[in-house]
């Protein structure tokens, strides 16, 4: 029996750098979810560059156009030709087009979308027009339902189209009674971690020992600290620095944020990928799977506590 609740629980997988493995452990804890008394819904809100479709046999049910930033456009029958655009233009995107009867044009490639040159032009010839920045996809895996998305190349507003992509699984998960949503969330500290991690009850934070591993991991701690959101942490390859992962269990203590599992190096990983599968349905008894299986334990513990262990009598 699967249980249901109204109000949707949000765990995000982050990481303070990429190649941690995180959408490695991402897609394991969807496979692992499909044997689990908690059904999910699944994002991957690493929108610029989203790859858990490809470990996740995604099939697309629906695509959508993302509509998100605006760019300035001027229409040549209500220009005057009196330059004041080109002139308040601080991103030279205002430009001379050479013609007498059209004579400044907008170059979309550099307009901010600050509206300067709207305000300014007295008569009232440029309008700021909305721009197609990418689109987001519900899809169809053999673990539920995963809501991603492309950012287009040079696109901006990645943290919107988070949000986006975000509030559509959520609205999906309370419809279908789901109890779970399991976020992928992007590398870094900017505008895109914020908005994956914003309304999470819980973030995973996967790390890798080294100097940037370390350093990284610093930073997200910082961020999530200062958003107030639970987090936890797993090294993973904690066996190729063995200095720097007793370094990130130091960390972790001064933070008082829990180590829940040291995943070993294992090569394991990139034939998973290679097979388009989660290490733990790839290889299900190596010791990588069995840390996953015990991080997805005590990700329930935290989301469901009593709930949880009721079920388990």
């Amino acid at each position: 029996m699967i249980k249901s609740h109204r109000n949707v629980k949000q765990l995000v997988i982050l990481s303070g750098k990429g190649g941690t493995g995180k959408t490695s452990i991402s897609a394991s804890l969807m496979h692992l979810s499909t044997s689990s008394l908690y059904q999910a819904v699944f994002v991957d809100a690493d929108v610029d560059a989203a790859n858990l479709a490809l470990v996740s046999q995604a099939q697309p049910i629906s695509t959508h156009s993302y509509w998100g930033s605006h760019i300035a456009e001027i229409d040549p029958q209500c220009c005057s030709l009196c330059g004041i655009c080109f002139e308040v233009c601080r991103y030279d995107a205002i430009i001379e087009s050479g013609t007498q009867n059209e004579k400044y044009q907008v170059n979309p490639l550099l307009c901010d979308g600050c509206a300067a040159c709207v305000y300014q032009c007295p008569e009232f010839a440029i309008q700021m027009v909305k721009q197609e920045d990418g689109e987001w996809f519900h899809s169809k895996t053999p673990y539920g339902n995963l809501f991603h998305a492309e950012l287009f190349p040079a696109a901006e507003n990645t943290g919107k189209l988070v949000t986006t992509v975000k509030q559509n699984a959520k609205l999906f998960a309370e419809d279908h009674q789901i109890p779970l949503m399991i976020i992928d969330g992007p590398p870094g500290i900017g505008c895109p971690a914020i908005s994956a991690s914003a309304g999470a009850d819980l973030a995973l934070l996967v790390a890798e020992p080294g100097v940037s591993g370390y350093h990284d991991l610093e930073r997200i701690i910082k961020t999530l600290d200062h958003f107030k959101v639970a987090a936890m942490i797993c090294i993973n390859k904690a066996d190729l620095d063995v200095k720097t992962t007793q370094a990130i269990h130091q960390l972790a203590n001064s933070h008082d944020y829990q180590i829940v599992a040291e995943i070993p190096f294992d090569d394991a990983f990139p034939k998973a990928m290679v097979e388009g599968l989660p290490i733990t349905e790839f290889a299900p008894e190596n010791i990588a799977s069995k840390k996953i299986r015990q991080i997805w334990d005590q990700i329930q513990d935290i989301l469901f506590g009593e709930d949880n262990e009721t079920s388990r009598l």
